[in-house]
């Protein structure tokens, strides 16, 4: 019998030792807020035999500059093992001079601020998704902004611009829900307001983060919330495809990254430029001769579309097989210079 209660005792410990406890701290919005995304990731752990402690600094419509302040005695107090940052819905995809000097360089603050006094924490940056029809109040401004899809692919680019930059992980819920929105048209992702996530929306963002987090196949995911076991599996699957199935897409984490490695931006609109804007069937791209020893990468609304490591002064681009949309041609110019170009292909 004693024997019985001691081997009893050692398996209770050797559960409890290899139970996985993850500290995460959310900066973001109300598109954290809203459904409480974190405790729904919390649950998923919890499904899973593991723990989630979190807290969460996601004022209404709080930008990362903002969040340079506002948050930092939430990243002072250190001991993340995550640490999650969601820009304001519609900055990112703002005109590119706009997001370089709003939003870009508060990116970089808080992810020196994060490695400053957590320098153990892996960042995440929450890949947010375009409005339901678009955000035609700026799009009169900016046209890319009037269509789901242009707004959408603006995100996605600056998003993934920042990850690469800083060194960290994305969260690709934003591609998840356009794979969804292809897949699943009746399924409803958006709130009445047309921006915020309805809770399928949300179980599908805390199904994108556990996988990102975890590296685990999100089909192995037990809980389902509210939704029922049909529901829940679409939004599994879908995490699977897009996350699961790339996760070292979503991941440009170096051990070499300093915090003073910063990209210095070409913001010149006469150093770099393409036409014609819009393209159809041919892109001419020129590159000062200076800058040419870098590379270019061209990304649409489905991912990458083109790349190419080694430039010359002026370059011809076939883009007839291209789908009509909006791109972004990002080039690394040497070191850490770096600029966007967005350009549109229509036919």
């Amino acid at each position: 019998m004693k024997k019985l209660i001691t081997i009893f005792f050692f398996l209770i410990g050797f559960v409890w030792v290899n139970a996985q406890s993850s500290k995460i701290l959310f900066i973001g919005n109300s598109y954290t807020s809203v459904n409480n995304l974190p405790e729904l990731i919390s649950q998923i752990y919890t499904t899973a035999g593991e723990t989630l402690e979190y807290s969460m600094s996601a004022p209404g419509g709080c930008t990362f500059q903002q969040h340079c302040s506002t948050s930092l005695p939430y990243i002072q107090q250190g001991d993340w093992d995550y640490v999650v940052l969601q820009e304001q819905s519609q900055l990112p995809s703002f005109p590119e001079g706009q997001f370089m000097q709003e939003s870009y360089p508060y990116a970089q603050e808080l992810c020196s601020l994060i490695r400053q006094y957590n320098p153990e924490a892996r960042i995440v940056f929450y890949m947010t998704w375009g409005r339901k029809n678009g955000d035609p109040q700026n799009g009169q401004f900016y046209p890319p902004l009037n269509t789901y899809e242009g707004m959408d692919s603006l995100l996605y680019a600056r998003y993934m611009l920042m990850a690469e930059d800083n060194g960290t992980c994305v969260s690709p819920v934003g591609a998840v829900w356009h794979y969804l929105r292809n897949q699943h048209p009746e399924m409803e992702l958006y709130q009445s307001d047309g921006s915020h996530p309805s809770y399928f929306g949300s179980y599908i963002a805390a199904c994108s983060f556990y996988t990102t987090f975890t590296g685990r196949n999100p089909l192995e995911i037990q809980w389902n919330g509210t939704l029922d076991g049909e529901m829940a599996n679409v939004a599994k699957n879908a995490v699977k495809r897009v996350v699961y199935d790339s996760l070292s897409k979503w991941c440009f984490e170096d051990d070499t990254v300093q915090n003073d490695s910063t990209p210095v931006i070409i913001n010149s609109v006469d150093s770099v430029y393409l036409y014609p804007n819009p393209a159809s069937t041919i892109l001419h791209i020129h590159v000062p001769d200076q800058l040419c020893s870098g590379s270019l990468m061209i990304m649409g609304e489905s991912g990458i579309a083109y790349q190419q490591v080694g430039l010359v002064p002026d370059m011809t681009l076939d883009v007839s097989r291209f789908p009509n949309g909006y791109y972004h041609a990002v080039f690394n110019l040497g070191g850490f210079k770096r600029t966007v170009r967005s350009f549109i292909i229509s036919r």
